[in-house]
């Protein structure tokens, strides 16, 4: 059984783990800090009672950030992504909000290939960003209320 649920501090470890799998973004002290920022909810996709999936959103006023989403290397390309990535722009929408914003490495083809499926489009660019000098691209998608 698929669920979505807010993941608390207490899961640290467990966020800390699926990232260090993945995309090694953060340090334990790192997501320490992510829960306890206002404003800032973290999501996980299970399957059964397995996190197979994270995103951790910040709202500030009428704007939501994207800053960190991610799906264990062994379930991507199976929907999972989407259906989390879905899941947040409903949440979005119900908050009344006007915008989610993200960034994304300009070399990382499949994750820019996979929002913009969900109509995320490229505002800006910040230069050499990432430690591999990369550049981000930033990315916006605006949220039509009903």
């Amino acid at each position: 059984m698929i669920s979505i649920k807010q993941i608390n501090e207490k899961d640290i470890d467990l966020c800390y783990e699926l990232d260090l799998n993945t995309i090694s973004l953060w340090s334990k002290k790192q997501w320490s800090n992510e829960f306890k920022k206002e404003g800032t909810k973290i999501f996980g996709i299970l399957i059964t009672n397995l996190v197979i999936g994270i995103c951790v959103l910040h709202v500030v006023l009428d704007e939501a950030q994207i800053n960190y989403f991610v799906v264990n290397k062994n379930f991507r390309k199976k929907g999972f992504g989407s259906y989390l990535m879905s899941y947040l722009i409903r949440k979005c929408e119900k908050l009344n909000l006007k915008k989610i914003l993200l960034e994304v490495s300009q070399g990382n083809v499949t994750a820019e290939r996979f929002y913009s499926r969900f109509d995320f489009s490229t505002v800006g660019i910040r230069k050499n960003y990432y430690k591999d000098g990369s550049h981000a691209l930033l990315k916006e998608k605006k949220i039509t209320t009903k």
